[in-house]
């Protein structure tokens, strides 16, 4: 398994992270299936048509329920959800800190509740390490703790230095995990997350110190949780020029298209984000033209497809007034439908950042697009 960075062009990358699971050309846009489904009735074969490489899956959501030891019994996710290709597994830790509402911070790890029936549940870096094998995914994610902002500079260093501790711990026991005989798959890679909050001092040296662990990958987390998307760009900057050059860079829960072709600019490899697919169930579509609110009573009669530039299965056979018809009368289909073409959107975006790339004129299409895939509407 080995990260090849193809070429550059200014601080953005273009890349080739060859896995067990296969090759993934970055940037790369990673579609979500938190349970180890896309919402909106968006199936695996779905995703192969629509151009997706890798899926995203939560630790969390899946030891709360069905549980990683029966995803394990079951030959690993993979098997479990039909997916050949690969998958990264965040660590838990987002969902810890987002959906617990009483934990207790230890330096073992987290206690807290589960936020579907209330019982009791421990997990710290060891813990995370374990679903993550049980679950055989291709990348693990990095137990960390999320500190919401804004925060205090005491506390915010304070968390940061407990996550480099806990991601000592978490490359100790994956590495134990994958030499035993029977784990589900024994080359899964470990990615860590940079912490920090807003500080560029914190940033900069928790990201010096978790270099030098010599990880597979590396994340920027901690950010995209409501601060101005200006902030979270120059947390980029601070935190860019002391990421391994060598090694994949993933910036989490990121984001809507503009934040992404800007923070590829700023020499991002890897997204993740819901807004897709949770947009897409709201009526709300990404075209290269703008966003459009397909319930607007002006597509009540428009035969057009969402976008005439689109060949995404929703807009090859259906109309904007046939789409907003569905839901208007609830039909699932209508999400199905629109959750697709956002998908598509979304893969389409990242190959043609990659052709731009390829081409030697990415200057040109991110100062082109990034007005239009702003706030333009059509």
């Amino acid at each position: 398994m080995s990260f090849i960075l193809l070429k550059q062009e200014g601080r953005a990358r273009r890349g080739r992270l060859e896995t067990v699971h296969g090759t993934i050309q970055t940037p790369v846009f990673m579609n979500v299936a938190t349970v180890a489904a896309i919402k909106g009735a968006v199936s695996t074969m779905d995703l192969r048509e629509i151009g997706c490489q890798i899926v995203l899956s939560n630790t969390y959501h899946l030891h709360i329920r069905p549980g990683d030891g029966l995803v394990r019994e079951l030959g690993g996710l993979h098997k479990f959800f039909n997916w050949d290709g690969p998958i990264l597994t965040d660590s838990g830790g987002f969902q810890v800190f987002s959906l617990a509402k009483l934990r207790k911070i230890r330096e073992e790890g987290v206690y807290f509740n589960s936020h579907l029936d209330g019982r009791p549940i421990f997990m710290g870096p060891e813990e995370s390490m374990q679903i993550q094998s049980n679950l055989g995914s291709t990348v693990a994610m990095a137990f960390d703790e999320c500190v919401e902002n804004p925060a205090e500079h005491s506390y915010a260093k304070e968390a940061t230095e407990r996550t480099y501790r806990w991601l000592v711990r978490c490359q100790k026991e994956l590495a134990r995990l994958n030499a035993l005989p029977g784990t589900v798959n024994p080359h899964q890679m470990l990615w860590g997350i940079n912490q920090g909050c807003t500080f560029d001092d914190l940033r900069a040296e928790h990201m010096k110190k978790i270099r030098e662990l010599d990880l597979d990958g590396y994340a920027i987390g901690g950010l995209a949780v409501g601060e101005p998307a200006e902030v979270m760009y120059h947390i980029i900057e601070v935190v860019e020029p002391l990421m391994p050059a060598d090694k994949p860079r993933y910036l989490m829960g990121v984001g809507t298209p503009v934040n992404i072709l800007e923070a590829v600019y700023r020499g991002v490899d890897f997204f993740d984000c819901v807004m897709p697919s949770r947009n897409a169930r709201h009526g709300t579509l990404f075209t290269w033209e703008g966003k459009l609110n397909i319930m607007n009573e002006k597509y009540v009669c428009d035969s057009s497809p969402i976008s005439e530039s689109c060949f995404c299965p929703a807009c090859r056979h259906y109309s904007r007034a046939y789409i907003r018809h569905l839901f208007k009368a609830k039909e699932m289909l209508a999400m199905r439908l629109s959750v697709l073409h956002n998908l598509y959107f979304y893969n389409e975006l990242m190959q043609k950042i990659r052709d731009a790339l390829d081409a030697g004129n990415f200057e040109h299409f991110y100062r082109h697009y990034r007005d239009i895939l702003g706030e333009r509407d059509i």
